[in-house]
């Protein structure tokens, strides 16, 4: 194994949410400014929302609630307040994310677990006191969007990806981060594509102000299969604990206010390459309902967005209280984590473009409405929870940011 070591001084200062952990209802339900929001607009299309019956408004809800709504299409299942949804088109069984190979649900219960052991564990990072403020961390990897990367032999944006998925979490207490390390694991090391891997890497620290300080890169001969590569990232911040963002302020009548993403980014992709295995297209064909020349694999491929500048533009403005990652587990899973108990939202189904990709993936896949919102984040990376006088200042500043939803009284996440 070869460590890698680099001297950084551009430092800066950040801020990140304590860590908390609140019980949702569970079902099957799966879920960037300016420039980002129009490079989506250009990979996956134009706006498209599927307006078929689903039993998406049941997400959030006690089994009690469930004779409100009717369900044409749909079989409902309810154990206590447990309440999932499946539904077939074509009379054909929908694929789900779990028989895809990934279960969120047993995710859930190891951190439920780990909580057990290490209070505090649950949040988008972890915090770690030091003076007046917070060291904040997080560490992910890219998931099986690896394997896309290595049919499409598309190498030098998966680092975006990688530095993404712990910016992202550092960002939602408002933290700035400070620096990142890398991994990289391979069977043989291929210089040339390590290379291009590390750059999309650097590309990522320069997005979100952090420095690279350095990593690890180890060759291991017969662990890996031949041309393959695994990645994981580590990042660090700080914030000031008078300035950390922690949900705890939220109340009733908050906004909802939702970050564009640029498509699929770095959760669900194991279903993903399952609907593409049943669909009888190849990733160099041109994705279904979009007229561009972009192929489905370029589209699915697109770096997840770094949310970092934006987000600590918009703290600045005041009136943040709350901001959830959008990764693994959609809207269902990722908002109730910033909510205090007792509080629930309302989320306004049709008030952003969800992106053609995900209607493709729908119908090709046969997923079912609840199992799509639930693996997938349908078009929104990230959301904020705000007063509704920032609200305004927000919306009238960033036409890219949409008004997607309001806190409520109650428990979980409701679609209206």
């Amino acid at each position: 194994m070869s460590g890698r070591s680099f001297m950084n001084l551009n430092l800066f200062a950040f801020t990140f949410p304590e860590p908390k952990t609140f019980s949702t209802c569970s079902s099957s339900m799966n879920a960037s400014a300016g420039a980002a929001a129009a490079t989506a607009e250009r990979l996956l299309g134009g706006a498209v929302t599927s307006q078929r019956p689903s039993c998406s408004s049941l997400l959030g809800l006690g089994a009690r609630s469930a004779n409100r709504f009717r369900l044409p299409g749909s079989i409902l299942k309810m154990s206590g307040v447990r309440i999932s949804c499946s539904s077939s088109v074509s009379g054909r069984k929908g694929l789900t994310y779990k028989e895809a190979g990934v279960d969120i649900d047993a995710g859930a219960e190891l951190v439920r677990r780990i909580a057990k052991m290490t209070p505090g564990i649950g949040g988008f990072g972890g915090l770690y006191p030091l003076g007046d403020s917070y060291l904040v961390a997080s560490t992910d990897g890219v998931g099986t969007k690896l394997k896309l990367a290595f049919e499409t032999g598309i190498h030098d944006t998966i680092g975006i990806d990688l530095v993404a998925m712990s910016v992202n979490d550092i960002v939602t207490s408002g933290a700035k981060p400070l620096f990142f390390l890398d991994y990289f694991g391979t069977s043989h090391l291929d210089v040339d594509l390590a290379e291009k891997v590390i750059k999309g890497i650097v590309d990522g620290c320069k997005q979100s102000d952090c420095a690279l300080l350095g990593g690890e890169t180890a060759e291991m001969p017969d662990f890996y299969a031949k041309g393959e590569y695994d990645l994981s990232g580590f990042a660090v911040g700080i914030v000031k604990k008078d300035s950390l963002i922690d949900g705890k302020n939220i109340k009733s009548g908050d906004i909802l206010l939702g970050f564009p993403s640029s498509g699929v980014h770095s959760n669900g992709f194991s279903l993903v390459r399952r609907v593409i295995s049943e669909s009888g297209l190849s990733l160099s064909d041109q994705l279904p309902g979009h007229n561009g020349p972009f192929t489905l694999g370029e589209a699915l491929m697109s770096p997840t967005v770094i949310y970092v500048k934006q987000v600590l533009n918009i703290i600045s403005m005041g009136g943040v209280r709350g901001i959830a990652h959008i990764t693994g587990g959609g809207f269902i899973d990722n908002i109730p984590r910033v909510l205090p108990p007792g509080l629930g939202v309302d989320v306004f189904r049709n008030s952003w473009n969800v992106p053609a990709v995900f209607k493709w993936l729908q119908e090709a896949g046969r997923i079912d409405d609840t199992e799509m919102w639930r693996t997938f984040n349908m078009g929104i990376g990230l959301v904020a929870v705000v007063t509704p006088e920032a609200s305004e200042r927000i919306l009238a500043e960033y036409d890219s940011v949409y008004r997607i939803g309001v806190v409520v009284n109650g428990d979980g996440v409701k679609y209206v």
